[in-house]
């Protein structure tokens, strides 16, 4: 049945001409939106919603996270420490991480996604503990399929533990083989390269510290082989930069452009700590500016203004939730913003550049030109939000309001490839305190695993 939303009071569209309708409507059929206009009619049986009081716009898109994240929200254990020192007390807790957590783990987070305005996410899952079973992205791509996102999955790989020089202990990394193996399967079973796909695979050895430079050669050659994305961190803390001199002679970003891994097929996460000649390098590469943890962790302030200036491909995501301890799209919309202003003063971007960035944006450094703007024969990725609360009273601009004022946090209604997903601020597809429950009830067998020693 097709889906027209009626009266919307302001459409953000982030296409070309950056247009800002208003009291129009929007006609969805399948997949796709077919029509935009004023008084809209069809002869076809259709299913209506009100958009009066609503400000539509295009589903946030979330270029990098770390669903399984979810289940170690605020261990105290790993609190206010830096990168390296938070990552080393967490690999402990994650070696006992089983299928059913990484479901429940992706089912949490894509659940608070949706419900935040996101209607494509990106996945790094990279933590393949021994003695589990390896097929862990397919529990995630098995949540994603049950609430109804549209799902990138990065099938990650560890591969370079402590006895060989790296960060991660050995129980948790894989061999190359097997990590290659995996990698090629994934993309058999379940990529989908056609407009409006719902899941896509990509490929993300996780940073330069935990895999070897082979096996980021051997995962450059099979995605480009088989015409899928390359995704890795990238100079997220100074640390990083430091492992990469004193191992490889070189930054991270010389290490990548050497390796081949650079072109409008790779995307980064972070990119905080680049000079102005990698930028260059960079440049038709992708980036997830990911503030919220880059804040926690003390990592840095990206150059997101730069970024763009070289020609490098900007997104907005919110990075593991162990990190951030949300993932709440609309909360990095608002400190990207913040951030650019505190790095940059008078000369910042301003609002409707972060949101395009957080939806356009993200499009585009997924590699998908079918999403990302509301326009005839893209995607029906449409978010509602209600403007009728006090907390957007008195401000005179919608786009300002959603960005930096209110609680934008729970949308009204988020539609994801032409289907309600969320309405009135609830998700339609699965039960949310059934989810609550049970993740709840693995995250506390998962961490009081580790602290009793087994």
């Amino acid at each position: 049945m097709a889906l027209l939303i009626k009266n919307i009071s302001y459409v953000v569209t982030c296409n070309d001409e950056d247009e800002v309708l208003n009291d129009v409507d929007i006609l969805i059929e399948g997949p796709k939106i077919v029509s935009l206009g004023k008084n809209l009619q069809t002869n076809h049986q259709v299913a209506t919603l009100n958009g009066n009081g609503m400000i539509a716009i295009p589903g946030l898109v979330n270029t990098h996270h770390h669903l399984y994240q979810t289940l170690f929200r605020g261990l105290p254990e790993v609190q206010d420490m830096p990168l390296f020192s938070w990552l080393t007390g967490l690999y402990q807790f994650w070696r006992h991480l089983t299928p059913e957590a990484v479901y429940y783990g992706a089912l949490v987070g894509m659940s608070e996604l949706l419900r935040t305005g996101c209607t494509l996410t990106a996945d790094h899952h990279y933590v393949f503990p021994e003695g589990q079973a390896g097929n862990l992205i397919d529990s995630e791509i098995q949540a994603a399929q049950e609430l109804g996102i549209r799902f990138h999955a990065t099938r990650g790989s560890m591969s370079k533990g402590r006895s060989q020089g790296g960060l991660p202990p050995d129980a948790v990394v894989q061999k190359e083989d097997v990590i290659l193996e995996d990698s090629l399967r994934l993309i058999e079973k379940y990529h989908q390269p056609e407009p409006y796909a719902m899941l896509r695979i990509a490929l993300a050895p996780c940073s330069p510290f935990s895999v070897s430079l082979d096996l980021m050669k051997q995962a450059r050659d099979l995605a480009r082989q088989k015409q899928v994305m390359l995704h890795t961190h990238l100079a997220e803390t100074k640390d990083e930069e430091k492992y990469c001199l004193e191992n490889y002679n070189r930054r991270p970003a010389e290490l990548m452009a050497d390796l081949g891994w650079t072109g409008p097929d790779v995307w980064f996460a972070h990119a905080i700590h680049l000079n102005d000649a990698e930028m260059k390098k960079l440049s038709g590469s992708g980036v997830a500016h990911c503030p919220s943890s880059n804040m926690k962790l003390g990592s840095g302030i990206c150059r997101s203004s730069e970024l763009l200036k070289a020609g490098i491909k900007l997104s907005i995501a919110v990075d593991g939730s162990a990190s951030n301890d949300a993932s709440n799209m609309w909360e990095e919309v608002k400190r990207a913003y913040l951030l650019n202003h505190l790095y940059y003063g008078d000369q910042g971007l301003s609002a409707y550049q972060i949101l395009k960035i957080a939806t356009r944006g993200g499009a585009a450094v997924l590699g998908r030109d079918d999403t990302g703007s509301i326009e005839i024969d893209k995607a029906a990725d449409i978010v509602l939000i209600d403007l009728d609360d006090i907390a957007f009273t008195g401000c005179h601009d919608p786009v300002v309001a959603l960005v930096c004022c209110g609680n934008s946090n729970i949308v009204n209604t988020t539609i994801v490839n032409g289907k309600i997903i969320v309405r009135n601020g609830e998700l339609l597809t699965m039960d949310i305190h059934t989810i609550k429950n049970r993740a709840h009830s693995v995250a506390r067998s998962l961490v009081e695993r580790q602290r009793k020693g087994y």
